[in-house]
């Protein structure tokens, strides 16, 4: 028997652009946690992204760069993975779309679907520019918005108000291509995903997820395909993309829509290669798989109507278990804008503030609920006043003080006296909770619950005050620091899905004693098991560092500055 396993996607970046701070929030350090904390539970849980390549994004400024498509995508796809990997969000693989493999998975669904009868050529109005005598699908195009009056509005999408556009219906279209506004609407043929002829099986399962989903998530859902689901066109007259997989359709690509969802499925055979597991009998089409889709909320339609549709229609994998979309994430109160400057470089803010405190900042402010603001005065408070003086501080003292009266190490009684009491007892049912939250994927709450018992932490060393106990009973203030050092321990195992880096900085103060299935344990609250880890007492060997640095006045001004100018 296999048992549960879970199956965690976020989002695919998309290989046109830097990876910014509300890309971070919006898909990617949500579900690290969530596949971090399966994995300590002792779960076996698969994390799966890649690149997203294809599309007109990436053609027109590919042409603009002067460069090939593959090359384009290429840089973007090493970049990302850069970032990712400095803010420890670990892959179990990262794949792209542009590779062979993604395309044979993809080709295979549009059989699927089409011998099914869900695709069908349909004839559609597509604006065509008179000046450099091109089609203009989707991105080719920009006007005003037909809905909110938006004047930068995609032919795809307008970024304002969230409108899937129909690019016909743009008002005052301009040529992206060559910048004309001598535009008219001609006749073409492409297939079409035939959503409608799904509406009935869709709402049947959609609706099962009703009170299980966010309500930021179910309700627009729901409001979009109550009544129908409408066909949507998946090839375009292109030259970058997966070929059309039927005579006579020579020029035609599948659309970018279409094939990157796939993505994470070709990504997970991918994953899988080499190994005794088969990506759909094992995950993708297994029911006792938990398929949870990390996305930001521009993302919902693709993730909660499309994909599952493709999957359910074609029988090629399970429809989603979970979409925990993510809301908006503002700088300073306004949006992200590269092209003004209102912005801040991943790569660049890693490198000055590290892996530790961008990502505590970020998980703090997670926008599960509401659209959040990244402030730098609210970022350096909190990393500060929190992280560092709080969390940081009590660890420091905590470490150093047992190091320098027990260089030799601290006799196991020490521990043993600690491990009846209502404080211990209180620390399981501590960890217990936060198992429960991120079970429920609540990861902001599952923060605060940890910076919680940080708090108790240091709370308790301050108010034990071995410092001063020392000097009158040496036996006694051995006992609260090996109190403080099972706190200690019990903190950055609870660290660990949430920041990895300096869970590990404090947990290698207990290598010589602890053993992955010890962490686990401890982990879940089962903490019956330092009896046994503390039974020769321990030695603190490793030297003891600063955990947390702090962030300077100057530092922050600077960044402030920069924004304004």
């Amino acid at each position: 028997m296999q048992g549960k396993r879970f199956l965690i996607t976020s989002a695919l970046p998309y290989a046109n652009g830097p990876i910014h701070f509300g890309h971070l929030v919006g898909a990617y350090l949500s579900a690290d946690v969530y596949n971090r904390h399966k994995k300590l539970q002792g779960e076996k849980s698969l994390f799966i992204c890649g690149s997203d390549e294809h599309g007109v994004a990436i053609m027109l400024n590919a042409k603009k760069a002067g460069i090939g498509y593959q090359e384009y995508v290429d840089k973007w796809h090493k970049e990302h993975g850069e970032v990712f990997n400095k803010y420890g969000v670990e892959f179990d693989f990262f794949g792209q779309t542009s590779a062979p493999y993604h395309a044979e998975e993809t080709v295979k669904w549009f059989h699927e679907l089409n011998e099914r009868g869900f695709i069908g050529p349909q004839d559609s109005q597509q604006l065509y520019c008179n000046d450099c005598h091109n089609h203009l699908p989707d991105r080719f195009v920009e006007g005003t918005c037909y809905v909110c009056d938006y004047d930068s509005a995609r032919g795809d999408e307008c970024p304002n108000c969230g409108e899937f556009i129909d690019p016909v219906r743009l008002k005052e279209p301009v040529c992206k291509i060559c910048g004309s506004q001598n535009i008219k609407e001609v006749t073409v043929t492409q297939y079409y995903l035939l959503l409608s002829k799904y509406h009935k099986e869709f709402r049947e399962w959609f609706e099962s997820k009703k009170g299980d989903w966010r309500k930021t998530v179910w309700p627009y859902v729901d409001s979009l395909t109550k009544e129908e689901l409408k066909d949507r066109a998946i090839t375009r007259d292109l030259d970058w993309g997966i070929d059309v997989p039927l005579e006579g359709t020579e020029g035609k690509k599948l659309y970018v829509w279409f094939d990157a969802p796939i993505g994470y499925v070709s990504n997970t055979k991918e994953a899988l290669k080499g190994s005794d597991e088969d990506y759909l009998k094992d995950w993708w089409q297994n029911p006792d798989t938990e398929l949870t889709h990390f996305i930001g909320k521009d993302n919902i339609i693709f993730h909660t109507i499309i994909f599952p549709t493709m999957s359910m229609a074609s029988g090629k994998a399970k429809p989603a278990d979970h979409v925990p979309a993510n809301q908006f994430l503002n700088l300073e109160g306004r949006q992200f804008s590269k092209s003004t400057g209102h912005y801040v470089d991943a790569l660049d803010a890693v490198d000055e503030f590290g892996q530790t405190a961008l990502r505590y900042y970020l998980l703090s402010i997670l926008p599960e609920s509401t659209d959040s603001s990244f402030s730098w005065d609210q970022f350096q408070a909190k990393v500060n006043n929190e992280l560092a003086n709080n969390i940081g501080n009590f660890l420091n003292r905590c470490l150093k003080f047992t190091q320098k009266h027990w260089a030799e190490g601290m006799p196991a009684d020490y521990y043993q006296a600690f491990l009846s009491t209502e404080n211990c007892q209180e620390i399981g049912r501590d960890l217990e909770e936060l198992n429960g939250l991120l079970d429920q994927q609540s990861f902001k709450k599952g923060i605060e619950k940890v910076m919680a018992m940080g708090n108790k932490a240091n709370n308790y060393f301050s108010d034990q005050a071995p410092w001063a106990l020392i000097k009158e009973n040496k036996d006694e203030a051995g006992k609260v620091l090996a109190a403080s050092s099972i706190y200690a321990l019990c903190l950055g195992v609870a660290m660990a899905p949430f920041l990895p880096e300096l869970s590990s900085n404090i947990l290698k103060h207990f290598d010589n004693i602890l053993e992955e299935k010890s962490v686990s344990e401890i982990y879940s609250g089962k903490l019956d098991i330092l009896s046994s880890l503390f039974a020769d007492g321990h030695h603190l060997k490793e030297a003891v560092n600063a955990l947390v640095p702090k962030i300077s006045d100057e530092i922050i001004s600077a960044r402030k500055e920069n924004l304004l100018n």
